[in-house]
């Protein structure tokens, strides 16, 4: 491997290495096609990031202690999934209505695969509506919009509502749990097996504060979540016009900058526990706590969390899908020769605030042919972390190209005679 003058590069390519502030540091690799050889181009950034060369490679124990009374944590980067600071982290523990973060995962993926909508009508059975502990008190025989259950599930826990929806989602409770410990195979949640939707004591329920930061993480990637998390304070409206008082459990969403999600939960048997995110530019960090003898103590440990994740750590952004990546992506059979090409979404590296290794990228044509229409999938850009495979983006066309006419074709045939 050896340097190549960036100027030798296509203008496309040149841009996306200013933009970027990226070095070409291999060599071109040529693949023939129709028209003109492919060039496949690594690219290599030096990305600057910050703590501590042990925390960013897994050895999160090594820093200081963060928590307060409590028996199990977990510090996590939402994007990445990468452990900044553990405590017990596959000690398999109740976690009380924390349980309920799968509840609103299986709500959220019905309504993002198209299966309910949040306006559906949610008919309320006594079952549901028979529920202890903290509810809205669902009027059996009525039924509620299903937004209304949502939120008032992420606000105040309501018992009455995650049976409710569990109902509607899966036809039954029972069924609707067998679907949360799918979910949770799926999700790679090795420590945690459901016995209800809701959390109360049931044996065998458990989870660890790892998988409750893997699933939270998981289910703050539906945007709806927090049209109802940063709730504070609101009536719920009942069919006959009563109206409940919700305020939101978690109180860090006023007491800590960023916070904007998360679920609390206590039992007798399960201490005080949280699961929480809070998010400062372009950084959202998820933590767990997990057994707390005090409801301060679970918000304390999370706020300390947070502070050092905050204070040592970036997620830089370095594929920016507003951005052309390359305008010389070669096309068959189309009115250009080649086109223009960008990421189809942004791609974040979390890293250290004072790590420097090195990423490069791997930049590969698709061989499309044309038409080609804007934002259509084109190729990929694979990232790669000290030469290990750190995420793929896929490419998009930034235009809209059409299939070559005859006219172009004659016209071609004639540049090439003229040459």
């Amino acid at each position: 491997m050896h340097g190549v003058n960036q100027q030798d590069k296509p203008a496309g390519l040149r841009n996306f290495c200013q933009v970027y502030n990226l070095h070409i540091l291999s060599d071109t690799y040529s693949m023939k096609s129709t028209y003109r050889t492919k060039k496949l181009y690594r690219l290599a950034a030096i990305v600057a990031a910050s703590a501590g060369f042990f925390a960013f490679f897994g050895f999160a124990s090594a820093t200081p202690s963060l928590t307060e009374g409590c028996k199990a944590a977990y510090l996590m980067d939402a994007d990445s999934g990468e452990c900044i600071y553990k405590l017990n982290e596959r000690k398999r523990m109740p976690i009380a209505s924390v349980c309920k973060v799968m509840t609103l995962t299986l709500c959220l993926d019905a309504v993002e695969s198209g299966h309910l909508s949040l306006d559906d009508e949610v008919y309320i059975s006594e079952n549901a509506a028979g529920m202890g502990g903290s509810q809205v008190f669902l009027e059996a025989g009525y039924k509620y919009p299903l937004s209304d259950l949502i939120k008032s599930i992420v606000v105040c826990s309501a018992n009455d509502s995650c049976v409710a929806v569990a109902e509607k989602v899966s036809g039954s409770e029972e069924q609707f749990v067998a679907d949360m410990n799918k979910k949770a195979g799926e999700l790679g949640l090795k420590d945690t097996l459901f016995a209800n939707c809701t959390g109360l004591p049931r044996d065998p329920q458990y989870s660890c504060a790892a998988d409750v930061a893997t699933m939270f993480a998981n289910l703050i990637k539906h945007e709806e979540y927090f049209s109802f998390s940063k709730i504070w304070l609101e009536d719920f409206v009942h069919g006959n016009g009563h109206t409940t008082s919700m305020t939101n459990t978690n109180k860090l969403i006023r007491r800590y900058n960023g916070c904007d999600g998360g679920k609390t939960g206590f039992t007798n048997e399960a201490g005080f526990c949280l699961a929480v995110t809070a998010e400062r530019e372009n950084l959202r960090l998820v933590s767990a706590v997990l057994g707390a003898d005090t409801s301060e103590h679970r918000f304390k440990s999370a706020s300390n969390m947070f502070d050092y994740g905050f204070a040592n750590y970036k997620n830089k952004i370095i594929l920016d899908k507003t951005v052309t990546l390359s305008d010389d992506f070669v096309l068959s059979d189309g009115r250009k020769e080649s086109y223009a090409v960008r990421p189809k979404e942004n791609c974040y590296l979390f890293s250290a605030k004072n790590d420097d290794r090195k990423v490069t990228f791997d930049v590969i044509d698709g061989k499309v042919k044309a038409p080609v229409a804007k934002g259509q999938v084109v190729g990929r850009i694979d990232v790669y972390r000290d030469g290990v495979l750190y995420k793929s983006v896929d490419v998009v066309s930034a235009e809209d190209v059409k299939k070559a006419s005859f006219g172009d074709r004659l016209r071609r045939v004639a540049d090439g005679w003229s040459l």
